[in-house]
């Protein structure tokens, strides 16, 4: 997808996943990514996206984030199982968290997601059930 950006000032969403036939859900998840990388800008004041090129290392956000640091591993460890719109995911020490699909946000069991609700974004659990659903239908 990053190659069909071609420096554009402003970025049409739609027009982008009809070229990379995808749904606008998956591109704008794929902007966000290549925002954190670095590769694209968010306007605020135009609310859109835009393409450009930061000298950023594309795995310094990952790697300064132990949510996602966790979840993978945890999907490395091959501790997640999909049902449907549940997902169990097994921790090292052996509790299971449930994590289910309800409109399209992933809720979970976990002690972070009842402290937080979803406010400070997903817990580990429900981002490994995510990227392994991604896995599944990729």
């Amino acid at each position: 997808m990053a190659v069909l950006l071609a420096w554009e000032p402003r970025i049409d969403v739609s027009a982008l996943a009809a070229a990379c036939g995808l749904t606008t859900a998956r591109v704008r998840s794929a902007l966000m990514r290549l925002a954190t990388s670095g590769r694209v800008g968010y306007d605020t004041a135009e609310a859109a996206y835009f393409h450009r090129q930061l000298p950023y290392d594309s795995g310094l956000a990952e790697r300064h984030n132990p949510r996602l640091r966790h979840a993978r591993a945890l999907l490395s460890a091959n501790a997640v199982t999909l049902d449907g719109a549940m997902g169990t995911v097994t921790a090292e020490d052996g509790h299971t968290h449930r994590v289910r699909e309800d409109a399209g946000v992933l809720r979970c069991s976990c002690l972070w997601w009842a402290r937080y609700g979803g406010g400070r974004g997903p817990c580990k659990h429900a981002l490994a059930v995510r990227m392994a659903r991604r896995e599944r239908n990729s």
